[in-house]
């Protein structure tokens, strides 16, 4: 374990070093299909869809379409951005730390899928709340966070770089989806004895 660092340029900087890693086929492209599909059923209306740290892989983004969203990437990473374009050039993508960036619409639904949790801690609850808000009347939002119960933050290689990743912890989360005006669908540690949870809410 290294010492946390919450520079998001740094975070930004190790992504465009290893982007090419998702778009490859040593990556596993089903990830997070079967808990989207699942996150899906709770819509009865198509709009616009985002794909939050959307990566180079496509796979969200091309789920989405294939549902007939309106959809939209953001990241961080330049490089996974100009992967991204080059596997889905018709779709709007933006290169922004979603920290700084303002939604222009509500989205039917938004994925934040193994991103977010590379938000600074003391940014987080900020972070979600945007969020929770960009949500349309009964938008679903599926994330993934650490299933901690306090909350934390550290520090850990992946693929040779260090990348910061921080959570909140699942009762505070659970709480501010409700002072958000949503509610919980589904909640799964879909990856025990690993510590990685996905949460399902939906705008009421």
């Amino acid at each position: 374990m290294l010492v946390a660092s919450m520079d998001t340029t740094a975070t930004a900087k190790a992504y465009n070093r290893i982007a090419s890693h998702w778009a490859s086929e040593k990556f596993n492209h089903e990830n997070g299909i079967h808990q989207h599909e699942r996150a899906l059923r709770f819509l009865t209306e198509r709009g616009y869809a985002i794909d939050i740290g959307c990566g180079s892989s496509g796979r969200i983004i091309g789920l989405l379409l294939k549902h007939g969203f309106q959809t939209e990437g953001l990241d961080i990473s330049s490089e996974m951005i100009a992967l991204a374009r080059k596997r889905h050039p018709d779709v709007t993508f933006h290169h922004a730390d979603i920290c700084q960036w303002e939604p222009l619409h509500t989205y039917s639904f938004i994925s934040a899928w193994d991103s977010v949790w590379h938000v600074p801690l003391d940014q987080q609850e900020a972070m979600l709340r945007k969020l929770y808000a960009a949500l349309a009347p009964s938008g679903v939002l599926i994330t993934t966070t650490g299933g901690i119960i306090q909350p934390g933050d550290v520090t850990n290689p992946f693929l040779g770089e260090p990348l910061y990743t921080a959570a909140i912890g699942i009762p505070r989360f659970l709480q501010l989806l409700h002072e958000s005006g949503c509610v919980c669908r589904h909640v799964e540690y879909d990856q025990w004895p690993e510590r990685h949870v996905v949460i399902v809410a939906q705008r009421t």
